[in-house]
């Protein structure tokens, strides 16, 4: 199906398949081994302790790099589109390329750093990649409403920015009700202290996360029209 695209729509497809892939795997293997429960982890819990370490921590990476991918493709993109249009300045394309960088930095340092092995690391890896995720979607949906209507339809716009702001809402709770919790474990039962911080924070970090996956999903469509090509010249001294 993926080879079947046109374009370079095979890339966010990937990205999108992956990373949901990533998130189910290390969840269900965390799950069956019993080390974690099975309502609403935190989702570095489900991938702590080993196989399912090793799975998330790969899966990831190659999530990290599917997703620094699709951002350069898609900052190509807009620069090609820019160049009839000028819906947006250079610099501003650039911005939002290099934010969106910096979260999948954080998300290779989720992946490295186990939240039980260097919880501080792992923190600000996470902290970097939701806070970067949230800020990279939030500009590409002013972006596509400056492309509108030569380059995006209002209603791909609306979808976008509502997943933005849905994304926004999740990521404030997500860590205020993180901050609150005085342990770091992932073993976590109902009834325990801090149970309902870490219950309510697992639920907005799984909700952010999924905005990202639904928002890349939302590039296809702009991929579909656009292709990538390598040209070399020789030059004779």
């Amino acid at each position: 199906m993926l080879c079947c695209m046109r374009g370079v729509a095979f890339v966010p497809a990937l990205l999108v398949s992956w990373s949901s892939a990533a998130f189910i795997i290390s969840y269900v293997i965390a799950v069956l081994a019993g080390h974690i429960e099975p309502l609403v982890p935190y989702i570095s819990d489900t991938g702590t302790k080993p196989p399912e370490s090793g799975v998330f921590g790969f899966m990831i990476n190659i999530s990290a790099l599917l997703a620094a991918i699709t951002m350069y493709i898609r900052y190509l993109l807009i620069e090609k589109q820019n160049e009839s249009s000028h819906f947006v300045r250079s610099s501003c394309n650039m911005f939002t390329l290099c934010v969106g960088l910096m979260g999948c930095a954080g998300m290779d340092i989720v992946a490295t750093f186990q939240e039980l092995a260097v919880p501080s690391v792992h923190d600000i890896g996470a902290l970097v990649a939701f806070g970067s995720g949230v800020v990279y979607i939030t500009l590409q949906s002013i972006i596509s409403y400056k492309s509108c209507p030569q380059w995006n339809t209002y209603f791909v716009c609306h979808i976008r920015m509502a997943i933005s702001v849905i994304s926004c809402i999740a990521f404030i709770p997500m860590i205020v009700f993180a901050s609150k919790i005085s342990m770091t474990k992932i073993d976590w039962t109902p009834g325990e202290k801090d149970y309902t911080y870490h219950f309510m924070s697992a639920i907005c970090e799984w909700t952010v996360a999924f905005g990202f996956i639904f928002f890349f999903l939302t590039f296809i469509r702009d991929f579909q029209r656009f292709s990538l090509r390598i040209s070399t010249e020789i030059h004779e001294e």
